[in-house]
Formats: C-alpha cells, sequence, structure tokens
C-alpha cells in the first residue's frame, strides 16, 4: 500500500535560497523527483534509492532534521567542504561505529553517516563516484528526441557533479535505439574511454516493432560490454507510453539519464580499482 514518504521542509522562500541545498543533494548522487509550483510556492523532491523512519527514545530532540546513510563518509565530506557548506560537526567516528558529520545548507540540518561494517562481516569493494580525469562517450538515440535530450541533460548534470571535465565526455548521436550498440562498440574499442552510456527511447506501439528492437538493443548493448571490458551504463527506456517515458526524463520516476551516468562513473571507477588490486597481488607474489 505504501509506495513512498516525504517529509516537507521549508529552506528557504525563493528558489535561489533552495539551490545550496539543491547541489548538495544532487552532488550526493540524489536523483530528482517531483516538482510543483503553486502562487510564490516551489516543491522540488530530492529522491534516494531507499528511506525510512527511524523512532527514538531519547532525552533531547535530535540534533539535525535528516539523516542520510552514504557509501563513504569522507567522500561526502569531501564534497560538502568543496561546496563550502556550513560544517556543524566534523567527521568523526561514533560510539555505535558508524563515521558521521553534519552540516547545516539552506537552513536545513543535516547528518551523513556510513556504518561501520560488523565484525566478521566480509568488506566488500565499493567504487566511489569520483569521475575527475576519467572519459566518458554518451550515445544518444535521435529518436523520440523530446525524450532523449532530456536524459541526455541529466547524465551531463551527474558527469558534471561527479567532477567530470566538459572536455573529457563525448556525445555522439545516432538514429536510434538499435543504431546504439554498433555506436557503442566502436568507441569502447578505441580505447579512449573508460565508461560508455546509452541513451535512447523506445515506446510501444500497436506491432511487434517494439519487442524486437528493445531486446537487440539491450543485447548489443550487454555484449558490446563484455567483449570489450568497457563498462557501458543502460539509459535506453523502455515504456508503454509517452507518459511513462516523461516520467523517468526528470519528473515522477527521477531522470534515468542521471542514473545511468552514476553507474557509469561507479563502474569505471570500479575497474580501475580491481586492475589496481589484481596488479597489487600479482607484484606481492613475485
Amino acid at each position: 500500500m505504501i509506495r513512498s514518504i516525504v517529509f516537507p521542509r521549508v529552506v528557504g522562500k525563493s528558489l535561489e535560497e533552495l539551490q545550496p541545498a539543491l547541489e548538495l543533494f544532487r552532488a550526493l548522487g540524489f536523483a530528482p523527483g517531483n516538482e510543483w509550483h503553486e502562487g510564490g510556492n516551489h516543491g522540488i523532491e530530492m529522491l534516494a534509492p531507499s528511506g525510512g523512519i527511524e523512532f527514538l527514545a531519547a532525552a533531547d530532540a535530535p540534533s539535525v532534521d535528516a539523516m542520510v546513510e552514504v557509501s563513504d563518509a569522507d567522500s561526502a565530506w569531501q564534497i560538502a567542504k568543496k561546496l563550502g557548506v556550513t560544517i556543524r560537526r566534523e567527521i568523526a567516528d561514533t560510539p555505535y561505529g558508524a563515521r558521521l558529520f553534519e552540516v547545516e545548507v539552506s537552513g536545513l540540518r543535516i547528518g551523513f553517516l556510513t556504518y561501520a561494517k560488523k565484525v566478521g562481516e566480509p568488506h566488500g569493494s565499493e567504487a566511489s563516484l569520483n569521475a575527475a580525469g576519467k572519459q566518458f562517450a554518451i550515445v544518444v538515440g535521435r529518436f523520440n528526441s523530446f525524450i532523449t535530450e532530456r536524459l541526455l541533460d541529466g547524465a551531463l548534470l551527474a558527469l558534471r557533479q561527479c567532477g567530470a571535465n566538459p572536455n573529457d565526455i563525448s556525445i555522439v548521436y545516432v538514429p536510434g535505439a538499435f543504431e546504439i550498440p554498433a555506436a557503442a562498440r566502436q568507441l569502447a574499442q578505441s580505447g579512449r574511454y573508460h565508461a560508455v552510456i546509452c541513451i535512447g527511447c523506445l515506446l510501444r506501439g500497436g506491432t511487434l516493432h517494439y519487442e524486437v528492437i528493445a531486446n537487440e538493443v539491450t543485447r548489443g548493448v550487454g555484449q558490446s560490454a563484455q567483449e570489450t571490458g568497457v563498462p557501458h551504463a543502460f539509459g535506453v527506456l523502455t515504456c508503454d507510453t509517452l507518459a511513462q517515458a516523461i516520467d523517468r526524463a526528470g519528473l515522477k520516476a527521477g531522470n534515468k539519464g542521471f542514473e545511468a551516468a552514476l553507474a557509469a562513473v561507479e563502474m569505471a571507477s570500479l575497474r580501475q580499482q580491481v586492475a589496481a588490486h589484481v596488479t597489487s597481488a600479482a607484484d606481492g607474489k613475485r
């Protein structure tokens, strides 16, 4: 029955006053959600992959308006400092094993933390969302450009917020979704790019054309990634209606281009991380 929960917070009287908070949340990977305007009032959702309500039994009120769990508190700390937000609590380990810091931005008190691994729990590898120094290629299908251009805007925003240099981003247009895998493979085989982002939009029609194209595009992109070893992010929408596509290009369901770019950055970083680990392990055996 429950689909989501949102806690509204007034953090300014104008859109300009909201910008510092929006900039911080976007830089940390939040996806844009619903946006509304009524009279002089504005509302903009920032969506996380998951959320919940925490019930407290304590003598004092919590020190923050919201607590955000991140994959790497130290990386989030660096982003917050880079954006110049007010630090309310320096980053440090807590008695309950978390890594935590608190900020104040646009009048909103926010805590960011990473829970420590429990004793005996395996420690996995998780790459950071750091695009600095990496090259990215974006393949965009022109068909349904009303949607794909918005997905492209989301992808570019995500790359910029992850630290990518605009000169390190190449955009290649193809006629439609069917041509995306061939272009993506050629770009991956060039050896120039750390990841390829595939963007397109397919809308179901009255024939089997939709299923045929959707299957071929999915197979082609996956095969290109596996055979070249270069990460490919899948930002091709496969929707029943135009309304569904619009929702996924920046409205109710966020921007799938933004999400695809984040996946590309993480996978590019992970590839480097794994390669460095393998090299280190090999050197240790010599």
